[in-house]
């Protein structure tokens, strides 16, 4: 952490977040080397839901890819998308664990997948080193001469996007009206969890207007209505 750290300052970034994090140590101090601010201000959270609930894009970094594991994107396409997003938007960059990264349930909380293109024969990164590929390529997207090609979507919709921890209702309360329109069989918590995942990584990827989450609500207390269960 404290390699990550120093790296993060390397290209002007202060704000460290760490979930579950285990004790600081002298070693962490020395190897942060001129970035003890950025350690000692980490905040530490006791779950990943808690530390991007304010956050409106979490946008994970990690080697393994699938199908189950949303979106995905080279770094050179993410850096783009997420400068773009950071301008008008809170947005958290989420690294897994030196070794073993993040988990399948954890990538479900983020919108888009970035991955570092590197040799097959060793392909997987120190996370410090990660942090600072990826914080490398942010901080020149400024120096860019290249304008960068937003996407119509993403243009339209700028600067109000809800946060992870409005969303968690939203999840929960579409994730009953599907049960009761009979969407899924009642019981199969598998299917129910991978509809869920999927939900959550494509509203994750576009982000949700305030409007559109009224919208969304309404349109869930309509069919309650109907169904007689309101």
């Amino acid at each position: 952490m404290g390699a990550s750290a120093r790296a993060m300052k390397n290209m002007g970034f202060r704000n460290l977040c760490l979930v579950k994090s285990c004790e600081l140590d002298e070693e962490a101090e020395r190897l942060a080397h001129n970035a003890l601010d950025v350690l000692d201000k980490a905040r530490i959270y006791a779950s990943l839901s808690d530390a991007v609930s304010d956050q409106s894009f979490v946008v994970a970094v990690a080697r393994r890819t699938g199908k189950k594991r949303g979106m995905v994107l080279t770094l050179r396409q993410g850096v783009r998308r997420i400068y773009d997003l950071a301008s008008e938007n809170r947005v958290a960059l989420l690294f897994g664990r030196e070794d073993r990264g993040l988990y399948n349930e954890e990538v479900n909380e983020c919108g888009l997948l970035l991955t570092i293109p590197a040799n097959k024969e060793q392909p997987s990164l120190n996370l410090s080193h990660a942090v600072m590929v990826v914080a490398y390529e942010l901080s020149m997207m400024q120096y860019s001469e290249a304008p960068v090609e937003v996407p119509v979507q993403s243009k339209r919709r700028r600067g109000d996007h809800i946060n992870h921890g409005e969303l968690a209702a939203l999840f929960e309360r579409m994730s009953s009206i599907m049960v009761l329109l009979d969407y899924m069989p009642r019981g199969d918590r598998n299917l129910k969890k991978q509809i869920m995942d999927n939900l959550k990584q494509f509203i994750g990827r576009a982000g949700l207007t305030s409007s559109e989450m009224k919208m969304l609500h309404g349109f869930c207390s309509q069919v309650e209505r109907k169904l007689g269960t309101r």
